[in-house]
């Protein structure tokens, strides 16, 4: 019985690989009509006056395709087309773009192997409410990064301080003992902070003990701050008051031109030698991704590399069908960082989302994150209509659904899947924050106010495929998609997990939980080297209770090659085959948490562990609490 399981779990997994290629190849053979648009190097001391003349003239004169001679392209923001835009996990700005690619049916863009190379606070590609879109054979990069570099060149443990070797790559000034650094078009301050080690090109090993760089403290005077009060609830994350309560407690001096000392870190002080890479404040240092793609039915990114962005290389919300193939980010120039977030990004999408054949290094977040939102009902206005907050700043403006899409309602600490389902008939936009739901049938009976909602039709085929997942900070993969996800034959080495299954409800409020995932045929190394104790794939909930969240996972035939002990910790699963995989330790550096066994078990139940091979150092392989009395390692 055991091995027909494992046999329709490969039949499975073939019908959905076939039907990606099918889809893929169906993405190509649609019709295109329009005038083809070249653009050659005589506009490339900036782009972007000639790029938006032509696309603002395509209503009237359409495009089907934009290629540009090759070479390299500069854009400028100063004759950009503005927009204000609602970004998911970034600020909301007003932003200029040189592609305002809005209403676009079968479009192409071909750089043809040329270089764009932009200046300040852009977006790139800006594609919204359009359908198949293509862009292919380009490289993208910015002159000035958005984050900054500084040396590590000595440290005083007893004093407190470290100092910093900038090379003019970086302006800075100092303005009140803190350290500003400077571009054309913005600035930022030390804010987020991490460890790299030059040699090894990626995040430092145990960089957890050092970073972030301390930078804020509580303040010591307030009179009758806390006598404030709000008749509704506020996200006091948000930039507006995010600050309130707390003051500046790093001091800058400059010691000589490109030679600054840093005072009062409470954290371990840096090593000497490392490159401690700062990108600015929480909540103001993600304004410009190279892609942003909404509401839009089929993108394909195909041979882009994406060098550098002050965010996401992509951030993709309520969009379906979207292939990225070989679509890399990667740093250029000597620097250590590619983009300052996540490489890639999905929200409310659907259809297929495919990463096939990419390399994500050095970025600053994960390499690809995959989720829905929670929002909180606040209001119930009737038999039928509720009025819903949306929890997190960064996700301000946007809209959970289209009419006739079905919402879950949901409360966590009752169970991780809805208690009930309803499909829309109309959302009211009221603000950025609020919105009115009405529903094509009555409330349920037992509904309450701070219940949660989410679109069950926002979540997609996920497939990863191939890809290289190496160098950066934070997770691999953070998933968040209960209807399919296959990650086959990759390679991960990353800083945390390399792929995460969460339940999402106390910050980010990224719903959504984890079933029907394949993860086949990858190799993972050395990750979890910045120091968490985790393990290298992991399944979490916020709420603390034994409600079943995931269903149905196969881990098959995978190769870890650790330094560390725990592989795998999971909570709260119904259906787990971990089959075929090998273990073994890498001796890279040395091991942080040498008390883990190599797998933890939590709160679950079908729990298969078959055929591995354990070659590890765990003074205990297999961890189990009273769930599983009776598993044992195989």
């Amino acid at each position: 019985m055991k091995i027909n399981k494992y046999h329709w779990t490969f039949k499975l997994f073939s019908i959905f690989a076939i039907g990606i290629i099918a889809f893929v190849a169906s993405c190509f053979s649609t019709p295109i009509s329009g005038e083809l648009v070249l653009f050659d190097l005589s506009i490339a001391e900036d782009a972007t006056p000639e790029v938006v003349k032509r696309i603002l003239m395509a209503s009237d004169n359409p495009i089907s395709e934009i290629k540009f001679e090759k070479g390299t392209y500069h854009f400028y923001p100063d004759k950009g087309f503005e927009k204000f835009v609602y970004l998911s996990n970034h600020g909301d700005l007003m932003t200029n773009t040189p592609f305002p690619i809005e209403h676009f049916r079968n479009l192409v863009i071909d750089g043809q192997g040329s270089t764009f190379i932009f200046h300040g606070v852009m977006i790139p590609f800006l594609i919204e409410e359009s359908e198949n879109i293509t862009v292919k054979n380009v490289s993208i990069d910015w002159a000035e990064s958005f984050h900054s570099e500084g040396v590590i060149v000595a440290n005083d443990s007893v004093k407190k301080t470290f100092d910093m070797q900038i090379s003019d790559e970086y302006p800075y000034e100092i303005r009140n003992e803190q350290i500003y650094f400077i571009k054309s078009y913005y600035e930022h301050s030390l804010g987020q902070s991490i460890l790299f080690d030059p040699e090894r090109n990626a995040i430092a090993y145990n960089t957890e003990s050092y970073t972030g760089i301390s930078t804020k403290g509580k303040i010591n005077i307030q009179n009758n701050v806390n006598e404030i009060k709000y008749k509704y609830e506020h996200d006091g994350r948000a930039p507006e008051y995010k600050n309130i309560g707390v003051e500046d407690k790093l001091r800058v001096e400059e010691l000589k031109p490109g030679l600054v000392r840093v005072y009062n870190h409470k954290k371990n002080m840096p090593p000497v030698g490392l490159v401690l890479i700062m990108k600015g404040e929480q909540g103001f240092n993600r304004v410009s991704p190279a892609f942003r793609v909404s509401h839009t039915k089929g993108f394909n990114g195909t041979n882009v590399n994406i060098h550098h962005a002050g965010g996401m290389g992509i951030i993709a919300e309520n969009s379906s069908d979207l292939i990225l193939d070989n679509f890399n980010i990667t740093p250029s120039k000597g620097r250590m960082v590619s983009t300052t977030a996540d490489a890639t990004h999905f929200v409310g999408c659907s259809g297929k989302v495919v990463l096939k054949n990419c390399t994500f290094s050095n970025q600053l977040d994960d390499a690809s994150n995959v989720h829905g939102t929670y929002q909180k009902i606040v209001d119930i206005l009737g038999s039928n209509k509720i009025g819903v907050r949306m929890m997190h700043h960064q996700q301000k403006g946007f809209v959970i659904g289209q009419p006739d899409e079905t919402l879950g309602f949901v409360r966590l600490e009752n169970a991780f899947f809805p208690y009930e389902k309803s499909t829309i008939k109309s959302i009211e936009y009221i603000n950025n924050r609020y919105q009115i739901i009405t529903l094509n049938k009555k409330l349920p009976s037992d509904i309450q106010l701070g219940d949660l909602v989410e679109n069950l039709d926002g979540y997609p085929d996920f497939l990863v495929q191939n890809c290289k997942i190496i160098n950066n900070r934070a997770r691999g993969l953070l998933i968040s998609n209960p209807a399919s996800t296959v990650i086959e034959n990759n390679f991960f080495s990353t800083e945390m997990e390399a792929i995460l299954f969460p339940v999402e409800s106390g910050y980010w409020y990224e719903s959504g939980n984890a079933a029907n995932v394949v993860i086949k045929g990858n190799t993972f190394q050395d990750c979890q080297h910045g120091g968490k104790n985790r393990g290298v794939i992991r399944f979490d909930t916020d709420d603390d209770n034994k409600n079943i969240a995931f269903k149905n996972i196969k881990i098959l035939d995978n190769t870890f090659n650790q330094f560390d002990n725990l592989i795998l910790e999971i909570t709260n699963i119904d259906g787990l085959l971990f089959k075929g995989n090998i273990i073994t330790n890498s001796k890279t550096f040395n091991q942080l948490h040498n008390e883990n066994p190599a797998i933890r078990i939590e709160a679950s139940k079908n729990i298969e562990l078959l055929e591995n091979t354990y070659q590890g150092m765990a003074k205990q392989i297999l961890e189990t609490d009273a769930s599983q009395p009776s598993l044992s390692f195989q």
